[in-house]
């Protein structure tokens, strides 16, 4: 009978667990994160769910000859507020597979 309980209590901080897991998701899907490039001339703001929230442009940045440096400067701007995603998400969600060897 002993091992009843062990595996009760087990199951109760698997679900815990679980719904600290879900919440930890929630808040990350909230948070928005910001990238720049260009010396803040490019902005770039993501959710959690890396859905674009916001494009700022310095009028500077905008110029008809150069097209591509803007391209450019909006494709660094975005990869930053990725990567930022990707570290906030991998350490806050890894407290919680760490040990287990399990993708989250």
């Amino acid at each position: 009978m002993r091992g009843m309980g062990n595996m009760q209590g087990m199951m109760k901080k698997m679900q815990k667990m679980q719904k600290e897991m879900m919440e930890a998701q929630e808040e990350l899907n909230a948070k928005e994160f910001e990238g720049a490039a260009g010396g803040g001339m490019v902005t770039i703001t993501l959710n959690g769910q890396r859905e674009v929230l916001g494009v700022k442009l310095d009028p500077s940045v905008v110029d008809p000859e150069d097209v591509e440096m803007l391209e450019d400067l909006i494709v660094v701007a975005t990869n930053e507020a990725l990567k930022k995603i990707e570290e906030t998400t991998s350490s806050t969600m890894g407290k919680f597979t760490q040990g287990l060897n399990l993708p989250f």
